[in-house]
């Protein structure tokens, strides 16, 4: 009997972490019609000799060529209608196979699920992750207009409401670690842009999957799996800095893309450097981020965690972070040939 699902676990030097994620695949309830493949992304760490061991098909990039081209080498070599994708540092729930695909009916082409983080320590950082989980996907309400303000509308909302858990649901892109798609759409698409090498290949692959007909993704809460990793600072900032490289990649691929440049970090430098003629302004601009994202402010009152004052400043390092990178990136591919544009009143 052929597999009802290919997964595609990606790793680069994963020795170390590969093995809880291949035990929870083990643990699968639909274990039996699984293909699993890894794909060794150029490791020098003998993550492919774990997995062999396993008597799991490896596939071998002899350099690395990032996550884009990771997942591409495995979705061309698998033998199921539906692939899914994995990181090796995250752990699906034993039913996470079956309810991805239980969630395709026959317009669905993609079914994804959260990723709850884990965090190594109990440092400030692990909690600071667990308590602003970045990995969430991107709603349907981001087809509704490209336009910079409706953009700063949706940006300044998610600032001020309370997350809540929600049903499940059609949205515009998955998160990288918890996705999987029709096979036969992933290809006709021609797969990931192996130029995005992490950080919006899935946002990207979105708009030529609706730009193919195929719009409907479809994000299941149930389907989770746990991101275990151990957060430090130039972790966090180098993410940003690759975030904001893919946003510029998208930026200036597709026309009608707005810049991703985060506003609160460019207004409080603006701030500090016109405190250097007027002081008082330093006070306003130490104090503003506690205005600018008050979860950190609401999560150390009602949850009574002191700790939380000091988020805001996180997030906006974290957001300064994403504007350097696309600025880099921006620079960086700023001959990049656009797309062709899509047919009037079809969302890119």
């Amino acid at each position: 009997m052929p597999p009802s699902l290919t997964v595609v676990l990606c790793s680069l030097n994963g020795a170390d972490r590969i093995g809880r994620t291949l035990d929870a695949l083990d643990a699968q309830t639909i274990r039996a019609d699984l293909e699993i493949i890894v794909v060794d992304d150029g490791s020098a760490d003998g993550t492919g000799d774990l997995a062999r061991a396993r008597g799991l098909t490896v596939l071998r990039h002899e350099r690395n060529r990032g996550l884009s081209a990771a997942r591409n080498t495995g979705a061309r070599a698998a033998e199921a209608p539906v692939v899914a994708f994995l990181d090796d540092d995250c752990e699906p729930g034993p039913r996470w196979a079956e309810l991805l695909l239980a969630g395709y009916g026959d317009d669905v082409t993609g079914v994804g699920g959260p990723v709850v983080p884990v965090v190594a320590g109990t440092g400030f950082l692990a909690r600071y992750v667990e308590r602003n989980n970045r990995h969430e996907p991107l709603e349907l309400e981001l087809t509704t207009s490209q336009a910079l303000p409706y953009r700063f509308w949706l940006y300044l909302r998610d600032q001020w409401r309370t997350p809540r858990p929600r049903p499940r649901r059609d949205v515009y892109s998955f998160t990288g670690g918890n996705m999987s798609f029709r096979r036969d759409a992933l290809l006709e698409v021609g797969g990931f842009d192996e130029r995005f090498r992490f950080g919006s290949e899935e946002e990207d692959l979105s708009r030529r999957l609706r730009r193919a007909g195929h719009t409907r993704l479809v994000f299941d809460p149930e389907a989770s799996l746990t991101h275990r990793f151990a957060p430090t600072p130039r972790g966090l900032l180098r993410r940003g800095l690759a975030y904001g490289r893919g946003n510029a990649v998208q930026y200036r691929k597709w026309p009608g893309v707005r810049p991703t440049l985060f506003p609160w970090p460019v207004l409080v430098l603006t701030l500090l450097a016109g405190s250097l003629r007027v002081r008082p302004l330093a006070a306003v601009a130490a104090l503003l981020p506690l205005v600018l994202y008050p979860r950190g402010l609401r999560e150390a009152v009602l949850g009574r965690t002191p700790e939380a004052l000091l988020d805001p400043y996180l997030v906006l390092a974290q957001e300064a972070s994403e504007n350097v990178g696309f600025v880099r990136g921006a620079w960086a591919f700023r001959d990049m040939p656009r797309e062709p544009r899509s047919e009037p009143g079809k969302a890119e």
